[in-house]
C-alpha cells in the first residue's frame, strides 16, 4: 500500500493509526524498520507512535546515541525502543548493544531508522514501512498491512 501524507500532523496521525493494529508479540519484540532518505519522516513517524502511547517528551533521532528508550504510560507495549543505525556500519555494531537481548524482550516495541545498515539484524517477520519526498511537505509511505 502507499500513503500520501501531507505535513508533520498528517504523518502522526497516520504512524498513530498504523500502530494501533499492532499487537505484541507474546515471547520477542515487535520490529518496525522506517527506511528513507534523511527528511522523509521516519521521525516523525516514531513522534506520532510514542505519542499515541502518552508520551509527551521532545522527540528526536537518537542519531549519535543509537538509541532512546521509553516506557509509554499507556498502551499494549511495555517499553518503546528508537533506534537509529544511520551512523553504524554492520549488524556486529547494533548487536554489541544488545540488540540480540532486545529482540526476546516481550511487550517491547523496537521502531529502527535506517534498517538497510543492519539488515543482518533484521527479523524475518519485521514489519516495514518505506518513505519518500514528494513536493513540499508531501510524504509517500510505503507498507504491507
Amino acid at each position: 500500500m502507499k500513503l500520501r501524507v501531507l505535513g508533520e500532523k498528517e504523518m502522526e496521525d497516520f504512524a498513530a493509526n498504523y500502530v494501533a493494529g499492532i499487537t505484541p508479540f507474546e515471547s520477542r519484540a515487535t520490529v518496525v524498520a522506517l527506511s528513507g532518505p534523511l527528511g522523509a519522516g521516519k521521525t516523525t513517524f516514531v513522534r506520532g507512535v510514542l505519542r499515541s502511547y502518552g508520551i509527551e517528551e521532545p522527540v528526536t533521532s537518537p542519531t549519535f546515541v543509537i538509541e532512546k528508550v521509553y516506557i509509554p504510560p499507556r498502551g499494549p507495549f511495555k517499553k518503546i525502543v528508537h533506534i537509529d543505525a544511520y551512523r553504524l556500519e554492520n549488524t556486529h555494531e547494533l548487536d554489541v548493544l544488545g540488540f540480540k537481548e532486545l529482540l526476546g524482550d516481550e511487550g517491547t516495541l523496537i521502531l529502527i531508522e535506517w534498517p538497510e545498515h543492519v539488515e543482518g539484524a533484521m527479523p524475518p517477520d519485521a514489519r516495514r514501512l518505506a518513505f519518500t519526498i514528494g513536493e513540499g511537505e508531501e510524504r509517500f509511505v510505503e507498507y504491507n498491512s
